[in-house]
C-alpha cells in the first residue's frame, strides 16, 4: 500500500451564515484542482479525496477564511445576523494560525496519514517535545488530526509554528518513500497474536527503520519498499 492519497470529510456548515455553500464548494474546487469532491450533503459535509499536500492547501485556505470572518464579525459586531454573501477569493493562503482562548495563545491544526503520524512519533520523537507547546493527536481511521497549541508566550508560538512546519516536511518526504504491508491473522487466537509479536520482535533489530503497529486482527508493517518486502517474507 502506497501513501498516495487520503479521503477526508470536511464540515463547511460553519460558513452557512456567511456564504452560499454551493459557491464555497465551487471556489474550493478552483483552489484545489488536484482534489476530487463528493456531493455536498444537506448538513454541510463533503468528502474530499486527493494527495496530502493538496489537502493541506485546501485546509489552510478554509482556516484562513474562517479567521478572516471571525475578525470581521468582531469589527461589525454580532447584534444582527449578516446576510449570506457571495464568496470572495483569498488567494495564496498559507497562514493556519487562529486565536484560542486569548490573544497570546495560538493553535495550529494539520491532518496527517495515521501510519505516517505513528512513524514520525516513533522515529522522530523529539519533534513532539518543546517547551511552552502542547501537542495532541486525534485519530479517526486513516486520518490523524494533530493540534499544536502554544502556552502563551512568544517562544511558545515560535516553537509551535516550527513544529508544524517540521511535521509537514516530514509528512511530504515520508509519503514518497514509505509503504505499508498488512499481515492478517488467519486465526484470531491469543496464541497466534503472540507468535506474530515474537516473530516481529525477533526480526526488528535487522530492520531498524521498520515500524510495527499491532492490532487485534493484523499487524501493519511500515517502512521502505525493500525493508517491508523482506520483513514480511521473513515473518510469513
Amino acid at each position: 500500500q502506497a501513501f498516495l492519497s487520503v479521503t477526508s470529510v470536511l464540515n463547511v456548515a460553519v460558513f452557512r451564515d456567511h456564504f452560499v455553500l454551493e459557491d464555497l464548494v465551487e471556489e474550493m474546487k478552483k483552489q484545489s484542482p488536484a482534489l476530487s469532491f463528493g456531493p455536498l450533503q444537506p448538513e454541510g459535509q463533503i468528502a474530499v479525496q486527493g494527495p496530502f499536500p493538496a489537502l493541506r492547501v485546501l485546509r489552510e485556505f478554509l482556516l484562513l477564511k474562517a479567521k478572516s470572518l471571525s475578525e470581521e464579525d468582531k469589527r461589525e459586531g454580532k447584534s444582527h445576523q449578516r446576510p449570506r454573501r457571495k464568496l470572495q477569493e483569498h488567494r495564496g493562503a498559507t497562514e493556519t494560525r487562529s486565536s484560542v482562548g486569548d490573544a497570546h495563545r495560538e493553535k495550529h491544526v494539520l491532518v496527517l496519514d495515521t501510519d505516517i503520524y505513528h512513524y514520525i512519533r516513533y522515529f522522530y520523537p523529539k519533534t513532539f517535545q518543546a517547551n511552552d507547546v502542547v501537542i495532541s493527536g486525534v485519530t479517526d481511521g486513516d486520518i490523524t488530526t494533530v493540534c499544536i497549541e502554544s502556552a502563551g508566550r512568544k517562544a511558545g508560538a515560535a516553537h509551535g509554528l516550527r513544529i508544524k512546519k517540521t511535521l509537514e516536511n516530514y509528512s511530504v518526504d515520508l509519503q514518497k518513500i514509505l509503504r505499508k504491508e498488512r499481515l492478517c491473522f488467519e486465526e484470531h487466537s491469543r496464541g497466534e497474536k503472540l507468535r506474530y509479536k515474537r516473530l516481529c520482535e525477533r526480526l526488528k533489530p535487522r530492520y531498524p527503520k521498520v515500524l510495527i503497529i499491532p492490532y487485534d486482527t493484523h499487524v501493519d508493517v511500515v517502512g521502505t519498499s525493500t525493508d517491508i518486502v523482506e520483513f514480511t517474507e521473513q515473518v510469513r
